[in-house]
């Protein structure tokens, strides 16, 4: 895909990760619908490109509010491009969390991608050349301790990417998943970083994430995976998860302790 003819809708414009993709889209000449509950923090990018970004207020939980995103794509003159960023997380242990943070995680990162894709497939399908990219994580490929919520709702996320990509592999569409690593963004708590930490986890930047996620929609790439020894890993739990459980067992008893952490706690490992 030629990024400067690119006419996109991306969410999660506001997150670290989203507003990265964001600058990196408008630097390449593409014309960027910005959907955000909040303006606020897409205030340098809309002063920076002006003539590129249009913020548009939505919280894609509701349908209403698909609607207008999917009014304000048409507006555009439609759209070629479709980047699903928007996501949240809990670092903690299942049992910790409550019902209605579990409902919210499930709704935003696996509900909201699959019904904003839903509607605006007729509008990409008019395109010449089309592709809709979900953001997920290397936890939608292995199942990570203090993260069972956050890993169901992104290996749905790669089950929707791939399950789509062949439900439209007779049309003009495309579908690129993006399973980043550990990255250095707000929607990290600080237990979650303490953890990182003393794993000695490697952690990217947004912008580096970014141009990756850049260079692959330019190259019509099918998926994505950020990091070594991260892409080791996934191959491997996929041949021989019994290895990866008996690693990741060691762990449990620092991964519980950091997860019972408040915010006001010493978080040393």
């Amino acid at each position: 895909m030629r990024l400067s003819e690119a006419r996109v809708v991306l969410t999660g414009a506001s997150g670290g990760i989203g507003a990265a993709i964001a600058d990196a889209l408008c630097a390449n000449g593409a014309q960027v619908l910005a959907v955000a509950r909040h303006r606020e923090s897409l205030a340098p990018l809309l002063e920076r490109y002006p003539q590129q970004v249009f913020w548009i207020g939505a919280d894609l939980t509701f349908l209403a509010d698909r609607r207008k995103v999917l009014a304000a794509a048409q507006a555009m003159g439609g759209i070629n491009l479709l980047i699903n960023a928007a996501g949240v997380n809990h670092f903690a242990m299942l049992e910790q969390l409550e019902d209605s943070d579990i409902n919210a995680m499930l709704a935003v990162n696996i509900s909201a991608p699959i019904c904003l894709t839903k509607i605006l497939l007729p509008l990409l399908k008019q395109a010449s050349s089309a592709m809709v990219v979900n953001v997920g994580s290397t936890y939608g490929s292995i199942g990570y301790p203090g993260y069972a919520s956050y890993c169901a709702s992104k290996f749905a996320l790669r089950g929707f990417s791939e399950a789509l990509r062949r439900e439209l592999s007779d049309t003009r569409v495309g579908v690129l998943y993006v399973a980043p690593r550990a990255t250095s963004t707000p929607m990290n708590s600080p237990a979650a970083q303490a953890l990182n930490d003393a794993l000695n986890a490697n952690v990217d930047d947004p912008q580096t994430v970014a141009s990756a996620v850049i260079r692959a929609i330019a190259g019509d790439h099918r998926e994505l995976y950020l990091g070594w020894p991260e892409r080791f890993f996934v191959r491997l739990n996929s041949l021989l998860p019994n290895l990866i459980d008996r690693s990741l067992r060691k762990h449990l008893p620092l991964i519980r302790r950091l997860s019972q952490k408040t915010d006001n706690e010493d978080l040393n490992p």
